[in-house]
């Protein structure tokens, strides 16, 4: 007896040019971070041999050298993840107590004010660039943590996405507990908070990766090579008579693997935070 397919069934056929095609794409993703690992461990001759190496060499160890008598690798690494961390932590704070205030509470101009906050994504991060610097230098900032810390908090795609987010969760919960007596900063950090989990964790990702990879504005506040962050110290690494490219990778995948790895630890959390705002209540 013929069996009648349905237009939205997957024949076996079509499954597995499925995964062909999301094989190809993974393949195609994935290989210039093989590269890069691998460069990492071979001379600058080797990477500029033809045809390319694509086996790991034995360089290593000498191209760890070599970039630790550049920059103090250790140094480096510490005022990344310390900026990076602090930054994240702070923003998560803040974007989810704005985000909370403005779709649970009623207050005048609550519209208007989220009408601004939202409308400060067209102004480009450039030209707030001199403005911060002078504010900076007034306030004894310079070449400091903190003046790279403290400008970028509270950002406004932060706060949209735990508002959103935060739309969904039932009020009914809330009201339930002001009437058992809890108070708003109970509610807040006891019952809401740890419902926000998906979304706490992609705003927490995508904060994390954007200041482990901030390079313009670190470039400008920051004056001394003690104080530099990863992309600074790797951007001074290029000469302009010789490139060392094994040194040069090795720094690269430094600065890759933290990144690599929170993101398959939260990858769950990431999607579903993303897509927790289209759930209305």
């Amino acid at each position: 007896m013929r069996k009648n397919f349905k237009p939205g069934d997957v024949t076996g056929t079509r499954l597995i040019v499925y995964y062909i095609v999301l094989i190809l794409v993974a393949f195609v993703s994935l290989f210039p971070f093989y590269v890069m690992f691998v460069s990492s461990t071979l001379s600058t001759s080797q990477i500029l041999n033809i045809p390319p190496h694509l086996s790991f060499g034995n360089q290593l160890l000498e191209n760890f050298k070599n970039l630790s008598e550049k920059i103090n690798i250790s140094r480096v690494i510490f005022n990344s993840l310390f900026i990076a961390i602090t930054y994240t932590l702070l923003t998560l704070l803040l974007d989810s107590m704005a985000g909370y205030a403005l779709a649970k509470y009623e207050f005048k101009g609550k519209s208007i004010i989220f009408g601004i906050i939202i409308s400060t994504l067209m102004v480009p991060s450039q030209v707030t660039l001199v403005p911060m610097f002078i504010m900076m230098n007034k306030i004894g900032w310079q070449n400091t943590y903190w003046a790279i810390i403290f400008p970028a908090l509270a950002n406004a795609f932060g706060i949209f996405l735990m508002r959103q987010n935060m739309t969904s969760f039932p009020t009914a919960l809330i009201e339930a507990a002001r009437i058992d007596g809890c108070s708003e900063f109970g509610i807040f950090f006891q019952i809401v908070m740890p419902n926000m989990k998906p979304a706490l964790g992609a705003l927490g990702i995508y904060n994390f990766m954007s200041q482990w990879g901030n390079f313009m504005w670190p470039l400008i506040i920051l004056a001394t090579k003690d104080m530099y962050t990863l992309p600074v110290a790797l951007a001074s690494l290029e000469g302009l008579m010789y490139k060392d490219y094994g040194m040069m990778m090795l720094g690269s995948t430094i600065s890759t693997i933290p990144i690599i790895i929170i993101f398959l630890i939260f990858q769950r959390q990431f999607v579903s935070g993303l897509i927790g705002g289209s759930i209305k209540e």
